[in-house]
């Protein structure tokens, strides 16, 4: 058997008595979660998308978990960037999880991880891998790029 079946075989016993939505309602509710709840701000769309007790498997520093944790981190975000835009640039979709590729822009006018403001625009890259169980965004991991967004404020050098 080769690994490729291997692993299909796998997907299908991970999957096996989940309720999972089609692959294309899972980028639906994860696109909606991004423009309603990152970019617009309307954080009780979230109580929709995410389930309560949500996990974060890469949290940002002091993020607490669960639904409100989430929704803590992303009204810091807005605080700090108040011109934030998440954009998705590619998205893969198989079983309950979606992966994006993503870029976010945004303006720092207020503290940011314990550093004041800068003034300074930044355009950030990143890859998130959300896991959704019926109809609900269950985990995330996000793998972004800190490094340079960090060089991008002036508070690392570069």
């Amino acid at each position: 058997m080769s690994s490729r079946s291997a692993w299909r075989g796998s997907a299908k016993l991970l999957c096996k008595g989940e309720k999972t939505l089609p692959e294309t309602e899972n980028i639906a509710i994860v696109g909606r979660f991004v423009e309603e709840v990152i970019n617009q701000g309307r954080y009780e769309v979230a109580d929709e998308l995410v389930e309560e007790n949500f996990v974060e498997l890469d949290p940002l520093p002091g993020q607490e978990q669960g639904r409100e944790g989430l929704k803590d981190v992303i009204r810091m975000m807005r605080s700090a960037f108040p011109d934030i835009h998440w954009s998705i640039e590619e998205t893969i979709a198989a079983a309950d999880k979606v992966v994006s590729r993503f870029q976010w822009t945004g303006t720092n006018r207020g503290k940011f991880l314990g550093f004041p403001a800068t003034g300074r625009q930044v355009v950030v890259t990143g890859v998130v891998i959300d896991r959704l169980h019926a109809g609900k965004m269950a985990d995330s991991r996000i793998l972004m790029d800190s490094m340079g967004m960090m060089q991008q404020l002036g508070v690392i050098p570069g």
